[in-house]
């Protein structure tokens, strides 16, 4: 659907340039934001990939599964449905631990296992479980410790003091996952 929405604006920046004989804008802005996102991309690639090895390690090395451990208490209470040795809260530690290091990019295959592995135990596979809501909001509102991509944005930006957001990331994303985790067990709540 996105994908759709971003052809369809497009389309209608083209349409607009042509009828206007703005072309050359259209074609200079193409030329310059391609250059602009293949710098970013380049520049942030090893970021993600320092991490993402430090990850895999971290995964390897069997800390992601006492991570796991640590967080069970936790996990039990936020997802009561899933068994305690359930594969998919070593994932969603493992996602977690990624989000609070500000590593999305590093997050994401973690969030991927865990939801695979939350589908395997759904008997409506056409509709969401209730751990997989709940994961979703967990993950989306993910609380940021060390916003890591973010502070090497501003870095690349030339940020005098990259880190002074530090404290309200923290804030920002403690307030959003405790929100929407309140509201999930809210509406958990209500619909039994």
């Amino acid at each position: 659907m996105v994908n759709i929405i971003w052809a369809f604006l497009i389309f209608i920046a083209i349409v607009y340039s042509l009828l206007t004989g703005n072309i050359e804008t259209i074609n200079n802005g193409i030329l310059t934001h391609a250059t602009s996102g293949i710098n970013l991309i380049l520049e942030m690639m090893p970021l993600m990939i320092l991490w993402t090895g430090i990850m895999k390690i971290a995964d390897e090395a069997g800390l992601l599964n006492v991570f796991a451990r640590v967080l069970n208490p936790i996990l039990s209470k936020l997802f009561p449905s899933l068994p305690k040795e359930h594969k998919a809260l070593g994932y969603i530690a493992s996602n977690i631990a990624a989000n609070m290091l500000g590593l999305g990019s590093a997050a994401t295959p973690f969030g991927l296992r865990a939801m695979e592995e939350l589908q395997k135990d759904n008997p409506h596979k056409d509709t969401a479980t209730e751990a997989m809501i709940t994961f979703l909001v967990l993950n989306t509102g993910g609380v940021t410790l060390i916003p890591t991509t973010v502070i090497a944005l501003r870095v690349m930006s030339g940020s005098l003091n990259p880190t002074e957001i530090i404290l309200t990331s923290i804030l920002a994303t403690s307030v959003s996952s405790f929100s929407g985790l309140f509201l999930d067990y809210m509406i958990r709540r209500k619909n039994k």
